[in-house]
């Protein structure tokens, strides 16, 4: 089936319920003793038992870099998640069950997924356009939103939007942009200026009854007014759903430590040789790729969180280095530079959930397939609450195909090795959407850094900024040293790089703990139960 979707089936007096391969639509449950209760709103289910959120899981992705900071838990204590890719299972007179649910299980060679590939995306993008009379779709130049926009257009009318700065002004982005807007005749082309309009990252913030809620932290409530930007040419023309090409480095593309991957499936000396590749790539020496590579493959997964756990969680000093060497990247799991934001009690909280993963974790995973999940239910997530936020504030829908769950399976099905090949950028969608696409998108091999919006953003809203954080709650229950985090903010704002991506991460968890509305009330109301005729 097409798309990412809920699903409930019954069996007799046994039901199934289960969301889809990336997260996008996750599925929570409660046991409260009597009744199973199920949503895909773990806030709701929260309201209705009393739940409050769970600030270890809430600070694990600001803390560490490798661990799944959910799993089968939510940002809520007490509510559970169904992972993505199994099924709660209801029996009566039995404890409820997760059970992974059968994707595709062969692996396929890059040459015989690409056709499959094309027909699963190409029938994902034509479904929805035939439900939605306006259409419209990101076209920022990247090959992943592109793509969606040309298949779009093939069916017919689409507004197709590029957004650019003035630090992306004079990226490959635009140019690009046009390039492919230029062969599409169904295609019309809306470039948004954020520059021109006044419009940067962290623009909006300032109300917080005025902000949308959603499930769960979300990194795209510092880009509101980047967004509504963005989207304004989509809502003037009354587009019923807007295509972006969210999940696509996450299913083209594959994790440097695919090359561990690579090693264990037997292929030695090609996986040498890609260390040595990634070495040059980023201007570090191969010795050391060599020796993170070899330390990673002789520890297993769960070991390696238990030793993370301990780090982490116990009372010795803690200083992760400020900037990491490319080859922690061939690590399981590692703590970042922001966990030195967390206090004793922090650190504690944090312990306790990666010791909790540690538990249940198996010896089997291999890096670059943990890498490469983790990275995919983020993106799920993040996106997720996207469609929540336009949803809210726009009314419009926000469709990512490339998360759907056939385009997962078929380009997971692909070894992560074939998919990343050195010097050969997403050689996948290459031999997927050749002829359907314009050529001079496939041609690509650039791909731009958008970190100098974001820079230009914590200057201007600095003092928002600062007073989201003197607010912070995670401060306020004593779990992070909101000094050191205001510290941070201030060096993202002067234009350093080590914390802009936790700063961001902690602002969206500050506003959403803020936003946050549990009363039962706002989420349940009685209705009167009718009588099966």
């Amino acid at each position: 089936m097409t798309g990412s979707f809920v699903a409930l089936v019954r069996h007799g007096t046994t039901a199934w319920v289960f969301g889809d391969r990336a997260g996008v639509h996750p599925v929570y449950w409660v046991d409260d003793g009597e009744l199973v209760w199920w949503s895909t709103s773990a806030t709701a289910l929260a309201a209705l038992h009393g739940r409050t959120p769970d600030y270890g899981r809430l600070l694990t992705p600001l803390a560490v870099r490798g661990v799944d900071h959910l799993g089968s838990s939510s940002p809520f204590s007490g509510i559970r998640r169904v992972p993505p890719g199994d099924a709660l299972v209801l029996s009566p007179g039995r404890r409820p069950r997760t059970i992974p649910v059968p994707g595709r299980q062969e692996q396929l060679a890059l040459a015989d997924a690409a056709p499959v590939l094309r027909e699963v995306l190409t029938r994902a993008v034509r479904r929805r356009a035939a439900g939605a009379v306006n259409l419209s779709s990101d076209l920022s130049g990247g090959l992943d939103s592109s793509t969606l926009t040309a298949l779009a257009a093939a069916r017919g009318s689409l507004v197709g939007i590029t957004y650019t700065d003035r630090h992306m002004a004079d990226s490959d982005d635009p140019a690009y942009a046009a390039l492919v807007a230029a062969e599409l005749p169904h295609l019309t082309h809306h470039v948004v200026h954020g520059a021109a309009l006044g419009v940067r990252h962290f623009d909006q913030l300032d109300d917080l009854a005025a902000l949308p809620i959603t499930d769960s932290p979300s990194l795209s409530l510092g880009l509101l007014g980047v967004k509504a930007a963005q989207l304004a040419p989509a809502i003037a023309v009354g587009s019923q759903l807007h295509l972006t090409g969210r999940g696509g480095d996450d299913v083209l593309d594959a994790t440097a430590s695919t090359l561990i991957d690579q090693y264990l499936a037997g292929h030695r000396s090609a996986a040498a040789r890609r260390a040595w590749a990634f070495a040059r790539s980023r201007r570090t020496s191969p010795h050391e790729v060599l020796a993170r590579a070899t330390r990673t493959y002789a520890e297993p997964y769960p070991k390696a969180l238990a030793r993370l756990a301990a780090l982490v969680g116990g009372t010795s000093h803690l200083s992760p280095p400020l900037h990491r060497p490319p080859a922690d990247l061939l690590a399981w799991c590692l703590p970042l530079a922001s966990a030195t934001w967390l206090t004793p009690a922090g650190r504690r909280a944090t312990g306790t959930v990666i010791d909790g993963q540690a538990a249940v974790a198996a010896s089997s995973e291999r890096p670059g397939q943990l890498h490469e999940r983790i990275s995919l239910e983020r993106m799920a997530e993040e996106h997720a609450t996207y469609d929540q936020i336009s949803r809210q504030l726009w009314k419009l829908p926000v469709h990512a195909p490339f998360l759907d769950t056939p385009v997962v399976d078929v380009c997971h099905a692909v070894p992560g090795w074939e998919r990343a090949v050195p010097g050969d950028y997403k050689p996948l969608a290459r031999a997927a959407f050749a002829g359907a696409v314009p050529d001079v998108l496939l041609q690509r091999r650039t791909k731009t850094s958008h970190a100098g919006g974001v820079h230009d953003g914590l200057r201007k809203n600095l003092s928002v900024l600062r007073r989201i954080l003197m607010g912070s709650q995670l401060a306020e229950a004593g779990l992070i040293d909101s000094g050191q985090a205001l510290a941070a903010l201030e060096g993202g704002a002067r234009g350093e790089a080590a914390f802009l991506w936790p700063v961001h991460h902690l602002v969206a968890t500050e506003l959403w703990l803020s936003t946050l509305r549990l009363g039962r009330e706002q989420w349940w109301e009685m209705t009167p139960v009718k009588e099966a005729a």
